[in-house]
């Protein structure tokens, strides 16, 4: 699952990407005046995302392939994708067009520019309310960095961030604040997302022992839904709140729809399909290609006209799913060890053969970003007499087995991973073409949560896993030698190299889009170099089947849809309950409706 699209702008925390909170003056609310030539910007004219006489009502039933380890959004063990759903509740100050890109209002209705180009003033909505009541005020983003800028939270990554990046919030009122970044900044509203903590609910501090007390706590948030109830190990479920403040704002009509949302662990994706069928969840994926080609081909359901199929193609920033490679670990501390691995990869015959050609091979980490993407970039690809020549180079020979040693020493690792059984048959293929070429590795599978968390510690050889996207490429968190050979941070390749760092810092600090675009292809060429990310696959669309009584707007995503469901991001879809009751007599009766495979190409790039 990839994460949506108000997720990965910037505005919520995402894996990788940047999101919003902001920074602290400590000073009162007299000592500040508003300067006085200030522009104030809206926007009431972007088109609608979605259809505004869409019905109330229903629950929506989906499920996770693992528990979250918290229900904090911070700090230790809080880096899963159930996350995404807790974000996806914690509104910002603004959000931004899933199409168009444009800016919209969303905690604030108004917004303006500094002078110096490093300060951005905000207009609170007065309406703006904490899921308990509490009014949104300048102080709760005033306490955002004192939040984030906490020891207590035990994140490092973040603490580094808030700390270098801002200066401070200035309170002109209850409703009105600027945030003032430590520089001048390119796309200043890129950089300075404005996600409030609600400086109630903590008492006015963080405390030392907040990552044990409010591990299963249910945080109070400014979205349309809160947390209703965990079923430890089992469940989740959100309600949607009848009062929320937002619900009549022009970019909220026709969203956020069913009464409740719930996650209910399938910890296995065939039994998810087995619980599709007997109509236990109202959706499945049918992006993988053994369930598009083969198991839903002949499928009563979607004959019969009681379930629907959808196609949708997507024009978006591409998530980064291959391997991950730990150089602190031999023997991939020698890089020509690093790009043997590489080549012995046959990812052609695993897009051609496993996957009927449905993907695209991934050739760069930051793909899908114009002119900041690096077009030169190319996977390594399957080569075995070049690993033979990287392999011999570095004193490496071909053991009896056919494996590469170097003394004692074999060419044999594990690659962990959280996948489900489909995705482990392609491991299995690459893992047997890779013998080919005298490369061994074992698969470790863990449950998802678990994986990513051993990789969080730095405590795997490679990992096979994919991060999000966001508008612009970030670099800090997956290059800087400040967030490798440490916990907790999003360097899973502890890549450590001066020359790197060099160009990472400027890329990070410099207000010059031109400049940056330079810089970021400079970054991918030496990263690429560096080999601690082996890019597999891109898939630009996503196929899914859901049930009749289901209903979209006449397109049923967005130019950066990620799926058909997405509940909390984009909330575009809604129940017809006298389709739901029509549908489920016939289903009993006998009666069938007519086949509807619905392909959408409305954002298909050329």
């Amino acid at each position: 699952m990839r994460p949506s699209l108000r997720l990965r702008l910037g505005f919520a925390m995402v894996v990788g990407v940047f999101w919003g909170l902001l920074l602290s003056s400590g000073t009162g609310f007299a000592a500040e005046t508003l300067p006085d030539n200030l522009k104030w910007i809206t926007n009431d004219t972007a088109p609608l995302f979605t259809d505004p006489s869409a019905k109330k009502g229903g629950t929506y039933r989906t499920y996770m392939l693992s528990f979250p380890l918290t229900l904090r959004t911070v700090g230790p063990d809080s880096n899963g994708s159930f996350r995404l759903y807790i974000n996806g509740n914690r509104l910002s100050a603004l959000e931004i067009h899933p199409t168009t890109e444009e800016i919209l209002p969303s905690l604030a209705t108004h917004w303006a520019y500094g002078d110096d180009k490093k300060t951005m003033y905000f207009k609170l909505n007065p309406k703006a309310r904490w899921s308990d009541g509490h009014p949104v005020t300048a102080e709760d983003f005033e306490f955002g960095l004192e939040f984030m800028r906490s020891k207590n939270i035990v994140a490092p990554w973040y603490n580094t961030y808030y700390s270098q990046f801002f200066d401070r919030v200035i309170i002109y009122d209850d409703h009105t604040y600027a945030v003032v970044g430590s520089q001048p900044f390119p796309e200043l509203h890129l950089r300075i997302g404005l996600a409030p903590r609600p400086k109630h609910f903590y008492k006015g501090e963080v405390p030392k022992d907040y990552v044990r007390r409010f591990n299963w706590k249910v945080e109070p948030n400014t979205g349309p839904y809160i947390i209703d109830k965990v079923d430890k190990g089992k469940s989740i479920t959100f309600k949607r709140k009848k009062d929320w403040w937002g619900k009549d704002l022009r970019y909220n009509q026709g969203r956020y729809n069913v009464d409740r949302v719930r996650f209910t662990v399938i910890r296995d994706i065939n039994v998810a399909y087995e619980h599709f069928r007997k109509n236990r969840v109202d959706d499945f994926t049918l992006t993988l290609p053994s369930y598009w080609h083969q198991k839903s081909k002949n499928l009563d359901i979607f004959d019969k006209g009681y379930a629907k199929k959808y196609w949708f193609y997507t024009n978006q920033q591409e998530p980064s799913i291959g391997f991950w490679i730990n150089l602190d670990k031999e023997p991939f501390t020698d890089r020509n060890v690093v790009h043997a691995f590489a080549h012995s990869l046959n990812v052609d015959k695993l897009l051609n053969e496993l996957l009927r050609g449905d993907y695209s091979r991934l050739h760069n980490q930051f793909t899908g970003y114009g002119e900041y993407t690096n077009p030169d970039v190319r996977a390594r690809p399957f080569d075995i007499k070049k690993v033979g020549e990287l392999m011999r180079a570095s004193g490496w020979e071909r053991g009896k087995d056919g494996i590469w040693a170097k003394g004692k020493q074999r060419f044999s690792f594990t690659i962990t991973h959280g996948a489900t059984d489909l995705h482990t048959q392609r491991l299995v293929l690459l893992q047997e073409e890779a013998k080919k070429a005298g490369v061994e590795f074992k698969l470790q599978r863990l449950d998802g949560s678990a994986s990513f968390k051993l990789a969080q510690e730095k405590k795997h050889e490679v990992i096979f896993t994919a991060f999000g996207t966001g508008l612009r490429p970030q670099y800090w968190e997956f290059f800087h030698s400040s967030n490798a050979h440490k916990p907790q941070t999003n360097n899973f390749t502890n890549t450590d190299d001066p020359e790197l760092d060099k160009i990472v810092y400027a890329y990070r600090h410099s207000i010059d889009v031109e400049e940056r675009k330079r810089l970021s292809r400079e970054i991918q060429a030496m990263a690429h170099e560096v080999g601690g990310f082996v890019p597999l696959y891109k898939v630009s669309y996503f196929r899914t089947i859901t049930w009749r009584w289901w209903q979209f707007p006449k397109v049923p995503g967005t130019r950066t849809s990620d799926e058909l469901f997405e509940p909390f991001a984009l909330g575009n879809f809604w129940m017809d309950e006298d389709l739901k009751k029509e549908t489920e007599a016939a289903m009993k009766s006998g009666k069938t409706f007519e086949t509807q495979l619905i392909v959408d190409k409305t954002y298909k790039a050329d």
